[in-house]
């Protein structure tokens, strides 16, 4: 189910001017705090109305105001995960999720067995909300929303109020949702970890305005936004394949033609993969390096080099057909004489990438 969407609204001191299309999958909205991720999450679910504009979720139109069109918040079938899991905390896990599929069942159709069994959270069907982690309180927060039988999931930055290790317990539920449903997600976060390993597709807000909109690997792998991202938001998604998991602990992952060691990774050998690797973890080398102990040497060739307003550069490293970004200083620019077409080698620790890092 496909997204398109062009949407004005003023305020007093902000205004938006968003217009953007987006295929199936997991559409993820980046931006920094006033870049006007909120306004448009509520244009979708129908709580702010714009001056004018158009929003159409698979054809189905929720906004038009040539048209005269507008569908309430009640009738446009979105299920909506906030920043906390807001269950009734007076219900069980299997009476909150009830809720949502008594809904389901006067508006559609929602498979309860399957969505228990998808969120793993069958062993908590007779807890309390008072008796559950944080992470378990958003999954139930996430079977609830999809037990409704929403035609679009929004989710407003859902693992914000968790720390690291619960993000980690989330993620591969997420990615099992993206994966095994067939509902358009909007997913708004202003962590460049998450969107890079859960989003199909990317879009960047600045100060009310599309500056980025395209596949999660293209995106995040563009030097021009990597001001938007901070500093140590830049960096590129790889696409990888699991090769062998070795005795010492290492996982060997097929890059094109290339190889990377990572820390053991829990997928099977033959298994596709994204890993994000940070600019600011690889180091350039015009020949090929000895006696190091860095395991990970990518060879590629120069495409582009951006220079920043202080001392650092961006380089973006082409390997195969995808590419490597790197963060390095202009003197090591010139030093390097480093230009587009130039061959050099992408040098990475194996312990540099994070768990988070690394997604189906």
């Amino acid at each position: 189910m496909s997204l398109s969407v062009s949407v004005q609204h003023g305020f007093p001191d902000f205004s938006l001017d968003v217009a953007f299309k987006a295929p199936p999958g997991v559409t993820a909205i980046f931006g920094q705090s006033g870049s006007g991720k909120t306004t448009l999450v509520n244009a979708f679910s129908g709580l702010l109305r714009p001056n004018s504009g158009r929003i159409s979720v698979d054809g189905r139109e929720l906004f038009d105001s040539t048209a005269g069109r507008w569908i309430p918040t009640h009738r446009r079938k979105i299920g909506y995960v906030f920043q906390e899991g807001r269950l009734f905390p007076h219900l069980s896990v299997r009476q909150n999720l009830l809720y949502g599929h008594w809904f389901a069942k006067r508006h559609g159709t929602a498979d309860f067995d399957h969505v228990v069994e998808m969120l793993g959270i069958g062993p908590l069907l007779a807890r309390r909300p008072a008796k559950l982690s944080g992470g378990e309180k958003q999954r139930v927060a996430f079977g609830r929303a999809l037990l409704s039988a929403p035609r679009l999931l929004l989710m407003d930055e859902p693992l914000a109020a968790l720390d690291e290790s619960r993000k980690l317990e989330i993620l591969p539920y997420l990615e099992r949702l993206r994966d095994e449903t067939e509902i358009p997600i909007v997913y708004v976060s202003h962590s460049v970890a998450e969107i890079a390993r859960l989003a199909t597709t990317i879009v960047v807000l600045k100060d009310g305005r599309v500056v980025r909109c395209g596949p999660a690997a293209e995106v995040l792998g563009d030097p021009a936004i990597a001001p938007t991202l901070g500093v140590r938001g830049a960096g590129a998604v790889l696409s990888a394949r699991v090769v062998a998991h070795h005795a010492d602990g290492l996982t060997e992952l097929a890059i094109g033609t290339g190889q990377l060691f990572l820390p053991r990774i829990p997928s099977p050998v033959g298994a596709r993969i994204r890993v994000r690797i940070a600019a600011q973890d690889v180091m350039l080398a015009t020949s090929r390096p000895r006696d190091i102990s860095a395991l990970n040497l990518l060879e590629g060739t120069v495409r582009e080099v951006r220079m920043g307003v202080g001392p650092g550069a961006i380089v973006t490293i082409g390997i195969g057909t995808q590419t490597v970004l790197s963060r390095v200083t202009r003197r090591s620019c010139e030093a390097l004489e480093l230009a587009p077409g130039k061959p050099c080698f992408a040098i990475m620790k194996s312990v540099a990438v994070a768990p988070d890092d690394i997604g189906t």
